[in-house]
């Protein structure tokens, strides 16, 4: 994939965090008490914006892998950026 679409990709990313950041602050307006489906409203609205937070924190770290992931490209990688401990790269 070429950078100029992993960098449109990761602008779009942080928009839809923006999006859901909203959804995560929105009030949730309390039922008409003689609403017999109210605690299902209430129940729905507070996981939706569960959903949202949590999916805000994914895209958020799935970014975050992905610029550093460029970063390597860009350099080259290094000693420290193999899956190795420290070690078993002493050791080589």
């Amino acid at each position: 994939m070429s950078k100029e679409i992993k960098l449109k990709i990761i602008k779009a990313g942080r928009a839809a965090v923006e999006q859901l950041i909203k959804v995560a602050q929105e009030k949730i307006i309390k039922p008409d008490p003689d609403d017999e489906l109210a605690a299902d409203r209430l129940k729905n609205a507070a996981a939706t914006k569960k959903l949202a937070i949590f999916d805000a924190f994914d895209i958020l770290t799935r970014i975050e892998n992905e610029k550093n992931l460029m970063e390597i490209e860009e350099r080259g990688p290094t000693k420290l950026d193999n899956k190795q401990g420290f070690a078993e790269r002493r050791s080589s």
